[in-house]
């Protein structure tokens, strides 16, 4: 029970909140010539006192004084900074060892998330929040004086769900932190790891100690299509040092994976329950905890994180007309749909609010030192046109090369051209670009993939147009979404006279699109490496570009810079019908800073998968 002396000092802070309800304006009539239509402030103060008195009489909770509430700024989700009491009838950092994650890092300071469940026989009310403190050392022991340090508070409207963010940290720098309970110390966190990048200025031999810098990127992991061992090679068998998620984190579908125990939960994502609950389950997968626990993330979304074929107003079943808003027994709309699917992942992502005016906004850019730029776009949510929604794929394929019609929306695309020159202005040896969707035109057989780049080809001619006028070196795209593997020098497509296939010449940057980590290949259900060869070696005959096509494998691959090369190796696991790290690495391609285009002879002229295009 509260003692007679904080139920005091908890209404004599209270007795001015009067003035505190004034000043939101939120409380104040619309009209000024009717008052009658405002809240009465005296009331509500009234309520909030005795609210004090009631939980004066209740277990498990205290005061909050001595704490101050440091989360990150929500998406969405309610303020409870200024609640006079927090829950200390114990907590849980849940979901094993991935009870501490990290991303989005900057030179000075770095994302950290943990979830903080409460197990008390009798769980808080909602108004009260569970307070959680953070520590960041320097070493491993977690010895010394803390860098930084803090409290913040988190609550059911957040799913329990917690990020902050560490501050006044070294550029380069590797640190360990641990999160506690406010109310109980000794209710601890696993000691996690993570790291800060370079200060933008840093000369570019300097990145990273002078040690060239090494990504692992990835995209399409869906729970019920296999295990997320691509996830553990990476975090076990690699030495990289920040992981790039590029889409489909998770995916809105049910599938049928009970056979090899990776049944998903509940149903066909509409909800913000239905989207936590999918979040929860997923990790839980073994890999996909080492995988956060090794690296600081920095994702993007794709469509699945909200649904299939995603785009402005809509998805592959619904959008707000009344037959959209009947594709789920929840009864909800696109929009409700779409702001509960990014709310969901804001919180349970460690990625950072890039513009609180503008809440959907994740394109964003990391300035690494002089080594390079990593630009994070959103080629899905933001502002997409219409895609390929069922019926709609005939639509697309006609409007495809309409100019106005964009997979940015302006005003990324506008920002997106400023990062591209801001970039080569200060410097930067390399510019690295993560979009979603392949990038590169794909023939295949006549048709083409109108929710990629080629449902939008006067955008992409822009972006091509931009790069070659402006003589924009050292361009690398990162593509995910496809479900297969493909390189290819950038280039105007069907360009056979600026651009030599063969020799790579004319060529203004280098695409570096990567496999799925679970989900089904385009080529065919579970497709062998020799009938998948098949028909790779048709798309590089069609396609100028296109360098190296494989579709059998799951994986992912590492990219790694240093101020003289690119270096991408593909890896790519032979089984992921239970937990296992059996992968192989693929193939290695190897680019040339100033030179724009694959090193020849392609991959060294060797692949152990896949097929290379016939070199001339």
């Amino acid at each position: 029970m509260l003692s007679a002396l904080l139920v005091s000092v908890a209404l004599s802070v209270l007795a001015g909140a009067t003035d505190l309800f004034d000043r939101n304006l939120a409380y104040a009539s619309p009209f000024t010539n009717a008052i009658h239509l405002s809240h009465d402030t005296r009331s509500l103060q009234r309520r909030h006192v005795e609210f004090v008195k009631r939980q004066s009489q209740l277990d498990d909770t205290e005061s909050s004084e001595g704490f101050t509430d440091e989360h990150y700024p929500t998406f969405y989700g309610g303020d409870f900074s200024s609640s006079p009491f927090i829950y200390n009838g114990g907590i849980n950092f849940t979901h094993s060892g991935m009870r501490r994650l990290h991303g989005d890092p900057f030179d000075t300071s770095v994302l950290l998330w943990t979830r903080a469940v409460p197990i008390g026989a009798e769980l808080p009310d909602q108004s009260i929040p569970v307070c959680v403190t953070f520590k960041i050392f320097n070493n491993a022991k977690l010895s010394g004086k803390p860098i930084d340090s803090g409290s913040a508070f988190t609550s059911y409207d957040v799913d329990f769900t917690l990020k902050v963010e560490a501050k006044k940290l070294k550029p380069d720098t590797h640190y360990w932190f641990q999160f506690a309970d406010c109310t109980n110390p000794q209710t601890l966190s696993p000691v996690g790891t993570t790291r800060t990048i370079s200060e933008p200025n840093t000369p570019a031999q300097q990145v990273n100690g002078g040690k060239p810098l090494t990504f692992a990127v990835f995209s399409c992991s869906q729970y019920q299509s296999g295990y997320f061992n691509a996830y553990g090679v990476a975090a076990h068998n690699t030495s990289a040092e920040i992981f790039v998620h590029l889409g489909d984190y998770i995916y809105e579908s049910l599938g049928s994976g009970a056979k090899i125990g990776r049944q998903t939960l509940g149903r066909e994502l509409a909800t913000i329950a239905d989207y936590r609950l999918r979040l929860n389950q997923y990790r839980t997968d073994v890999s996909l905890r080492d995988a956060h626990q090794k690296a600081p993330w920095i994702s993007a979304q794709d469509d699945h994180e909200v649904a299939d074929q995603a785009w402005k107003a809509g998805t592959a079943d619904s959008n707000d007309t009344t037959k959209g808003c009947s594709f789920s027994p929840s009864g909800a709309c696109f929009t409700d749909r779409k702001l509960a699917a990014v709310r969901a992942y804001h919180e349970w992502m460690p990625i950072r609010q890039v513009d609180p005016d503008d809440k959907l906004r994740i394109w964003r850019n990391f300035q690494i030192g002089k080594l390079l730029d990593l630009t994070m776009l959103d080629t899905r949510q933001y502002d997409r046109d219409i895609t390929d929604v069922c019926t709609a794929k005939i639509v697309i394929n006609s409007i495809a090369d309409v100019p106005n019609r964009s997979l940015m929306g302006p005003a990324q695309e506008s920002w997106f051209y400023d990062t591209l020159d801001q970039s080569k202005a200060r410097g930067a040896i390399w510019r690295v670009v993560g979009s979603q969707i392949v990038f590169t035109q794909l023939n295949e057989s006549g048709a083409f993939d109108v929710d990629a780049w080629d449902g939008y080809r006067a955008n992409r001619n822009r972006i091509l147009d931009h790069l070659y006028s402006k003589k924009i070196s050292n361009t690398l795209i990162l593509s995910g979404d496809s479900h297969a593997n493909w390189v290819s020098d950038l280039a105007h497509p069907n360009d056979t006279t600026t651009y030599d296939s063969v020799t790579g010449n004319g060529a203004i940057g280098v695409e570096f699109a990567g496999t799925a980590v679970t989900s089904g290949s385009p080529f065919g259900s579970n497709v062998s490496p020799t009938n998948a060869d098949k028909q790779s070696q048709v798309l590089v005959g069609v396609n100028p570009d296109l360098q190296w096509s494989e579709g059998s494998y799951r994986g992912f691959f590492t990219l790694t810079l240093n101020t003289t090369h690119a270096n991408a190796t593909y890896f790519a696991m032979r089984n992921i019908s239970n937990a296992n790290l059996d992968g192989f690495a693929s193939a290695t391609f190897i680019v040339k800073a100033g030179a724009n285009k694959l090193s020849r002879p392609v991959a060294g002229g060797s692949v152990l998968a896949g097929v290379l295009k016939t070199q001339g």
